[in-house]
């Protein structure tokens, strides 16, 4: 009797892979993933076998449809394996297996609910313990006979694929809602949080609500510093909202600016385990440090301050490091080596990188609040009076949120606070403080 056909979807050869350089993809393939398969009982097809000149022809999308299992490998975002999985969740309900390396880079959306599968490479880009992970992938694939379903789309929507039209009469419906809702929580931020628990309120059962508005939500208990509010909607979301990268990244910032650092450091570090690498993740991480940093300094626990000092600036180098284009964590790096005793002189050498970053975004048109403050940081570490005015003017102009003001002159506080302790001339930056106060107070 034939055994199943198992179609892998994979990349093939060698390509760039993050901090271990490049993968070796046809090493992952030969030692991990088809003696998985073959173990499983399964007859393994590859899908890089089936191209012709880079067109994904009929007998690829055959073997998508009517393949029994499937192993999708998402290490590096590969364009073709992404397509190939979204026709493969389309019509098949279940037995489809997905992998990825760790610590290769994010992934463009957030795996955790889909039980992929995390394996290990070597620096060569090898597989680092290929019996291991092939023996608990066979395992997922002898699971897959269970046709449990794996398929976001049936999982998700209610009676997929047979959606009639009553089910979009309804979908309309809770699109109209959801508009409403968004419009009622932009106008509670601009009234405090009280106008934003009632609009909670209104929503009623999170689990019923759609996404966008628990999202929604969230962010808005974020914009008036409702910090636990935000920390118990968390708990009350459904768990594969709860769990997405974005979910668990503004969680950690709630944990951090309520007062509960270490857990804040958990959630980030267990973010960064699962997901790998990631400017917004490190950056927030290096702001849980930073705020630890400064707790210790004012308890005159000076080894204590220095440490932390320090793991804050390589949080924040290691989030530039994960994203060149993400200026955010360069600045705030730039800013703790100014803090340094002496000053750490790396920032020397950082400091056109970061402006570079920033300044393309500007460039781009993708400019907000972020990147005009940025700009007016750098100006302050590099004593450019003359250059502060038109940043400091473009900051206020796009601040959105009053803690947007807060955490910039938070900064140019700790820099005119430590170049002070140095003698060295400050008073000026006082001034820009006192003006980004001020447009905090006068948002409409």
């Amino acid at each position: 009797m034939p055994k199943p056909l198992c179609f892998i979807l994979m990349p093939f050869g060698r390509k760039p892979g993050g901090r271990c350089g490049t993968i070796d993809f046809d090493a992952v393939y030969e030692s991990l993933i088809k003696p998985a398969i073959e173990a499983a009982e399964l007859e393994p097809i590859r899908a890089d076998e089936e191209y012709v000149g880079g067109v994904i022809h009929k007998p690829m999308f055959e073997r998508l449809i009517l393949c029994d299992y499937a192993v999708a490998d998402l290490t590096a975002a590969n364009a073709n394996v992404f397509y190939e999985l979204g026709v493969r969740h389309a019509v098949r309900p279940h037995s489809t297996v997905l992998l990825f390396a760790e610590e290769v880079g994010q992934l463009p959306f957030d795996v955790a609910p889909l039980r992929a599968l995390p394996y290990r490479l070597t620096a060569a880009g090898r597989p680092a313990r290929a019996a291991a992970d092939c023996q608990t992938l066979t395992q997922r694939l002898m699971d897959a006979r269970k046709a449990d379903i794996d398929s976001p789309l049936y999982q998700l929507v209610n009676g997929y694929p047979d959606v009639d039209h009553t089910k979009t009469d309804v979908f309309r419906e809770l699109v109209e809602y959801s508009a409403r809702m968004k419009t009622k929580l932009a106008g509670a931020r601009r009234t405090g949080i009280d106008a934003v628990r009632a609009v909670e309120r209104e929503i009623g059962n999170l689990a019923d609500a759609e996404s966008g508005v628990v999202i929604d939500l969230f962010l808005s208990y974020r914009a008036v510093s409702g910090w636990h509010d935000m920390i118990r909607l968390e708990k009350q979301m459904p768990r594969p909202l709860a769990a997405t990268v974005m979910v668990q990244e503004q969680l950690g910032l709630a944990l951090n600016r309520d007062g509960r650092g270490e857990e804040a450091e958990q959630v980030l570090r267990q973010l960064i385990e699962r997901r790998g690498p990631s400017s917004e993740t490190y950056g927030i991480l290096g702001r849980v440090y930073k705020d630890r940093w400064e707790a210790a300094l004012k308890a005159g626990q000076q080894f204590l301050a220095r440490g932390l000092l320090d793991k804050a600036i390589e949080a924040y180098l290691s989030g530039f490091e994960a994203d060149w284009r993400d200026a955010y964590p360069g600045v705030n790096a730039i800013t703790l080596m100014e803090l340094c005793d002496p000053p750490d002189p790396r920032r020397s050498s950082l400091q056109p990188v970061v402006r570079y970053a920033v300044e393309r975004r500007v460039a781009a048109g993708e400019r907000d609040y972020w990147d005009h403050a940025t700009l007016l940081e750098i100006a302050v570490l590099q004593n450019n009076e003359d250059g502060v005015g038109e940043h400091l003017a473009r900051a206020v102009a796009a601040m959105r949120e009053g803690w947007e003001g807060e955490s910039t002159r938070r900064n140019l506080r700790l820099i005119r606070e430590a170049r002070q302790r140095r003698s060295e001339t400050a008073g000026w930056i006082e001034g820009i403080e006192q003006t980004i106060e001020n447009a905090e107070t006068q948002r409409p």
